[in-house]
């Protein structure tokens, strides 16, 4: 493995970091209804635990509404218990046909909780990252010890790792940024 190799994986790993914190930040309940929201709820059906959205379709009929339409009418309790046991605090109607979620406006009190909730998804993925350029420093200190690499390259690589890693933080940072402004917009 080169150094280039090394810190190509890097790269790898930071994207992955801020692809996660995109996908968490898409399920923040945020007073608007949004299928992402529940698509991943695990619910128990015939025996295996799937995903919501493998077994009915989410559609958004109203902007603080959420129907979800099982494929099986006969799956409508197992949703239900599926996203009220979630932890989401989403209350589910079953009309018999289809599951219905109305998503309640957001106090002041739950935005605020929810800026903390982006602060700590935001810092996770700072965590991530931090643990990615420490596996790639450790990999290219093993490569010099093995005389793989020169001291200077060891040097160099390290420095575009760093600017990798400030990159990567100043979008993490963004991303937090404009997700605490959605939050706090009424």
């Amino acid at each position: 493995m080169t150094s280039d190799q090394v810190l190509s994986v890097a790269s790898q790993e930071f994207e992955k970091a801020v692809a996660h914190l995109k996908d968490e930040f898409n399920r923040l309940q945020l007073g608007r209804a949004n299928p992402s929201l529940v698509e991943n709820v695990h619910v128990e059906i015939y025996g295996a635990v799937q995903p919501l959205k493998a077994v009915a379709s989410i559609s958004v009929p109203e902007p603080r509404t959420l129907m979800i339409a099982p494929w099986d009418r006969s799956t409508l309790a197992a949703i239900e218990k599926g996203i009220v046991g979630s932890g989401l605090g989403l209350n589910p109607v079953n009309d018999g046909i289809v599951v219905r979620i109305n998503i309640p406006a957001l106090t002041q009190e739950r935005r605020a909780d929810l800026t903390k909730v982006v602060k700590k998804l935001s810092e996770e993925a700072r965590i991530g990252v931090r643990t990615a350029r420490q596996d790639a420093q450790n990999g290219l200190k093993a490569m010099e010890a093995k005389s793989e690499i020169t001291e200077d390259d060891l040097r160099g690589s390290t420095k575009n790792l760093q600017d990798n890693v400030d990159v990567i933080n100043k979008k993490i940072d963004e991303l937090a940024k404009q997700k605490e402004q959605d939050i706090m917009t009424v």
